[in-house]
């Protein structure tokens, strides 16, 4: 396993007191404002309503917020249709319509407006649904059920209408206490399978997917067997459908594996740390993005609050550890690049605010001046 020695993590570390970069003059855009929307966990004693909609400026990293885009009970994740017309979220609850579980909800998307209007909402058939999908024709959604330890898929018609479940899976406990949470659903990038991440039960579950219909068949073979203890949470694909990239939130890392998308198999390329050698402390990485070139990746980690940034072999796909840099607050839930590539955006979620750093789309490094923007319990940016 590729480890992060003491000597490259202080170094790295050492961003942290170096006060304002010479490369945040990078940070200077065209002017030209963007606009983001924000997913936050809505119960108490958090005070958000819902999904709310910013304008960003690339020129100066500050982000507007302009209000609420559609009141909602905790969508704590999100996604958009290809089109844009459309937005799918969670509804991160225990109970919809009387009967255990959560649900999932449909938007119309006013762009212009930056307003949601609701079309309808679905059981998502487990508790805690925690991550949402669609695949790249617009048809078919899928949800993750955290609290429940399952998967589910639906059909979406020309309006933007959920169906009730197509597919539905429900992963058994291995032993007493070894038990599913399925935390991501990501379709690959020819739309012919869903990977869905379950650190439960420390898998990649892998499924056939019929985009006419929704509907999901295990494959063969069904997982991708992960080291015991690791417990995969999020999982990117390389742009190049070569490569993807899963981070393990029990045991801080990230594991680069080589996609077969003709054979649906993931191999392991590479286990790399996202902590040095010997550290006993707490930490529980959260997310992966990388920029437009593809040259960098940045891993967010809960719990220790920092941000790791790697560089990516454009040959093998394999990472090499850059830095270490603070996330700004409390529990990074999200991250996220601003269109420019010069921001990187995180959800600070216990912090209650959205931090915005500069960033060197040359060299890849952060700057620690960055500048916070309160929202009660942000977790989800989806830049439109």
């Amino acid at each position: 396993m590729s480890t992060i020695s003491r000597r490259d993590f202080v170094r790295g570390s050492s961003v942290l007191a170096l006060g304002t970069h010479p490369w945040a003059a990078w940070a200077k855009g065209s002017g030209k404002k963007s606009l983001l929307l924000v997913g936050p966990q809505t119960s108490a004693p958090s005070t958000s309503k819902g999904i709310y909609a910013y304008h960003f400026d690339s020129s100066t990293g500050e982000l507007e917020q302009i209000g609420l885009a559609v009141e909602s009970e905790n969508p704590t994740f999100f996604v958009l249709s290809p089109d844009g017309k459309l937005v799918y979220s969670v509804n991160e609850v225990r109970q919809f319509e009387g009967k255990n579980g959560g649900s999932v909800s449909s938007f119309a998307f006013d762009r212009k407006a930056a307003k949601m209007t609701d079309i309808n909402k679905s059981s998502s058939m487990g508790g805690g649904p925690t991550h949402i999908g669609i695949d790249h024709t617009g048809r078919c959604v899928f949800a993750a059920n955290y609290g429940g330890g399952s998967v589910v898929s639906f059909q979406v018609d020309k309006d933007g209408h959920l169906s009730d479940a197509v597919s539905f899976f429900q992963y058994a406990p291995e032993g007493p206490k070894k038990r599913s949470h399925a935390h991501r659903v990501t379709v690959s990038p020819d739309n012919r399978f869903l990977l869905v991440n379950d650190l439960g039960l420390d898998v990649i579950h892998v499924y056939r997917l019929d985009a006419e219909t929704a509907k999901l068949t295990p494959h063969d073979p069904p997982v991708w067997q992960a080291k015991e203890g690791y417990g995969p949470r999020a999982l990117r694909f390389h742009p190049n459908g070569k490569w993807a990239y899963c981070v393990n939130e029990l045991k801080p890392n990230v594991n680069v594996l080589e996609w077969d998308s003709e054979k649906g198999v993931l191999t392991t390329l590479q286990d790399i740390a996202l902590v040095p050698e010997g550290y006993d402390g707490k930490a529980a990485p959260a997310d992966i993005v990388f920029d437009k070139k593809n040259r960098f990746a940045y891993v967010a980690s809960r719990l220790d609050d920092f941000m790791a940034t790697f560089t990516v072999d454009p040959d093998t796909g394999k990472l090499t550890f850059l830095e270490k840099t603070s996330c700004g607050g409390k529990r990074p839930r999200h991250l996220a690049l601003d269109p420019s590539d010069r921001w990187l955006l995180v959800a600070n979620q216990d912090s209650d605010y959205i931090s915005v750093f500069p960033r060197d789309p040359k060299t890849g490094r952060l700057s620690n001046s960055g500048k916070d923007f309160p929202l009660d319990r942000p977790e989800c940016l989806v830049f439109v």
